[in-house]
């Protein structure tokens, strides 16, 4: 089954509660059990990659009811069930929301003064369903995905000759072209046997990475045909791999037989190069830095004289 929303886990984690004293890290133990979760999605981490999804939501969980007083912590990392909290099970409820906590004052003054998550951002339809860090990650895809439409409109408002420096700038970015002074010169416009252009894999140039660059229009996608003739191109040079990058994309047929070709042929798309472009500060650049702080337990385990 998915992975529980954090929301969803609340009454669990209450009923766990009501049993007796509980620590937070058994608390996400009993939850995977509960819910039957894969090691897959016991494993699966946030897009941050500093934590599991099922920690962050059981976390979360504990962490709203404590606000609104259906849980308490006696002690670091442990926690415990009030009389609110067993007057709420003594009624037998199917679940606990977000909504139904707002019913108690004390959650609704931490979550109107912006305490759940520093401010009150014009929420999604299923944003109470997910944490303050999920929302973080949402907020952040949604940028990206944005600004890669962009990307990829400018590209296909330029010239070919504007893409072929673009193609030289972003693998020089990555790493490669490491072994000449002007990148520039070791791509593009070289019109040699259906390669674009060649670039250098290592500073001695030892090896090297042939390229075909296509600057189609979204749906003019790029046939197994091409694919064939590249990897022609490539045997022709005694190559044993190359880069096919378009700003459409490519056909099945033509990802299948670049798959089964016995020279490595790397398909990138019109939206794996805008993500690359973003990744690597090509096109784009850093508008502003956040940071997310957490307790430094370390620093509060110290026994301060």
């Amino acid at each position: 089954m998915p992975i529980p929303t954090f929301d969803i886990l609340m009454l669990p984690v209450l009923k766990l509660a009501a049993v007796g004293m509980c620590k937070n890290s058994e608390a996400r133990k009993r939850m995977c059990e509960y819910f039957h979760l894969t090691e897959e999605e016991r494993s699966r981490l946030l897009p941050s990659g500093k934590t599991t999804f099922i920690d962050n939501r059981t976390n979360w969980a504990i962490t709203y009811m404590r606000h609104a007083r259906l849980l308490e912590s006696p002690k670091r990392g442990v926690f415990s069930i009030t009389e609110r909290g067993k007057r709420v099970l003594a009624s037998d409820p199917q679940e606990i929301t977000v909504n139904s906590l707002c019913s108690y004052p004390e959650f609704a003054e931490w979550r109107s003064s912006g305490g759940h998550d520093g401010k009150k951002p014009e929420k999604k339809p299923d944003s109470d369903s997910r944490t303050p860090e999920e929302n973080i990650d949402a907020y952040l895809n949604q940028l990206d995905r944005e600004l890669e439409e962009d990307l990829l409109k400018r590209v296909m408002e330029k010239s070919p000759a504007f893409f072929e420096e673009l193609v030289v700038k972003l693998l020089v970015a990555m790493g490669y072209g490491g072994s000449v002074e002007n990148p520039g010169k070791s791509i593009g416009k070289t019109g040699d046997g259906g390669v674009d252009g060649v670039i250098d894999q290592d500073v001695l140039g030892l090896d090297r990475i042939y390229i075909q660059a296509k600057r189609y229009t979204a749906g003019n996608n790029v046939s197994a045909g091409a694919i064939r003739d590249f990897f022609g191109s490539l045997d022709n040079k005694k190559a044993a791999k190359g880069l096919f990058i378009t700003t459409s994309d490519f056909t099945k047929d033509a990802r299948a037989t670049a798959a089964t070709l016995s020279k490595r042929i790397v398909l990138i798309d019109g939206r794996q190069l805008t993500r690359l472009m973003i990744r690597y500060d090509v096109g784009c650049r850093i508008e502003r830095t956040l940071y997310i702080k957490k307790i430094d337990e370390d620093f509060f385990a110290e026994v301060l004289e």
